[in-house]
């Protein structure tokens, strides 16, 4: 009894003396609908080939995550691990000491200067957060119902309203799900999703910040004008139609076309009952080069504050390997890797999404860069103007000049 009674001792020393070796790192990030990817595959695959280091995914609601991360920043209570809005945001925590420079992260080499670009300083000099995922813009629609009907996945703008005609005209299916009642769905997936077709993506986003190109010119008001042609094949209600009903609209079986992007592919999945297809933003007319806007959409900074810097410097460079890259965009299925490694996506959508890189010209959405720094807001200044296009309440020409005033009024080369 006495060996036994030591040898126990011991064991519950040495279990002790692991756990107290063990260190817990806390991630936090706006992505609570990824929660159960996270935790039931994510966090065990890292964990199992780090036995030392425990990981908690900690999520708040999209809305609700910046003034949440504010709030535990300014109490020292924000996790170890930060999740990374692209671009300006995520600048402003650098600028601001929460952020940690991680330049010197061996994961970096996996990296592009492009891929870079949403998580550094204005100068390239100091890089924040690791590169995790882009999104991109698109339309998915019905393939029962296009096959029933005889039709084609559009290519031009002429065929993309043909197509809507046709469905208007069959009745059957509102032809496209669309809310105006969130206000962002009308920029980011309309204006933003069809307008570098017109301003020839990267090229003219880079002369509007450059300030030789104005809101007011063609390249930047006509997307407007065929945004207020939306507004016949939308349905009864779509003015007072959120974001949630539009999902329910199409995946319910109740709309044929939903203009939108890959992070939609998983939800979809799992709740539609129908074949579900993607086509890439038309182009203007038959021979013009496309554009798709590849969208900088998440990284992971090191909590400046953390006193975990070197178990999380462990976790960002497993972020960066290939095993990571190849998880979270399998469990992720539209969510694409930046880093460099070979990839084999198993979802077919999510796929065809991803070919359209090697057919396209990449861009980012327009104003989330420099451009979205004063007041008024671009971004948000065109959320409204992308609503009131759609809702036919003022003039593309009218928008265009709205908006050039408003950037004008705070953004030198715009002056």
């Amino acid at each position: 009894m006495t060996l036994f009674a030591l040898s126990m001792l011991l064991a519950i020393a040495a279990f002790a003396s692991s756990a107290s070796a063990q260190t817990t790192l806390v991630l936090d990030s706006w992505r609570d609908d990824d929660r159960s990817v996270w935790e039931e595959k994510i966090v065990p695959a890292f964990e199992a080939t780090h036995p030392g280091i425990r990981l908690q995914f900690r999520a708040s609601a999209p809305t609700d995550y910046d003034a949440v991360l504010k709030a535990r920043l300014a109490a020292g209570t924000a996790g170890d691990l930060i999740a990374c809005r692209p671009f300006d945001a995520s600048l402003a925590l650098y600028d601001a000491g929460h952020l940690a420079g991680l330049d010197d992260l061996e994961g970096m080499i996996h990296f592009s200067r492009a891929a870079k670009s949403a998580w550094q300083t204005d100068d390239g000099a100091v890089v924040f957060c690791v590169p995790v995922a882009s999104v991109i813009h698109g339309f998915l629609y019905n393939r029962d119902a296009f096959r029933r009907l005889g039709l084609e996945a559009p290519k031009t703008e002429a065929a993309f309203f043909a197509v809507l005609e046709r469905l208007r005209a069959d009745g059957t299916l509102i032809p496209m799900a669309l809310g105006l009642r969130d206000r962002w769905e009308a920029a980011t997936v309309g204006y933003n999703n069809i307008g570098p077709a017109y301003w020839k993506g990267e090229e003219g986003r880079r002369a509007l910040v450059a300030g030789s190109q104005k809101l007011t010119g063609e390249p930047w008001v006509a997307p407007f004008r065929i945004l207020a042609r939306w507004g016949r094949y939308l349905g009864e209600g779509y003015r007072t139609r959120s974001y949630r009903a539009s999902q329910d609209l199409f995946t319910g079986g109740g709309a044929a076309i939903y203009p939108s992007g890959s992070w939609e592919i998983a939800g979809f999945r799992a709740r539609a009952r129908f074949g579900i297809g993607a086509f890439r933003p038309p182009v203007r007319q038959s021979g013009d080069p496309c554009h798709i806007s590849d969208h900088m959409d998440m990284g992971i900074g090191l909590n400046a504050a953390s006193p975990n810097g070197a178990a999380a410097r462990v976790f960002l460079n497993w972020v960066a390997s290939a095993t990571f890259a190849s998880l979270h965009a399998n469990a992720l299925p539209g969510f694409f890797p930046l880093a460099n490694h070979p990839l084999e996506l198993d979802d077919p959508l999510a796929r065809i999404f991803l070919s359209w890189r090697d057919e396209c010209r990449s861009t980012i959405r327009f104003a989330s860069r420099f451009l979205s720094r004063g007041k008024p807001n671009l971004e948000r200044e065109t959320w409204e103007a992308a609503v009131a296009a759609i809702a036919g309440t003022a003039t593309a020409e009218e928008l265009g000049t709205r908006l050039q005033k408003g950037l004008a009024g705070w953004y030198a080369p715009q002056r």
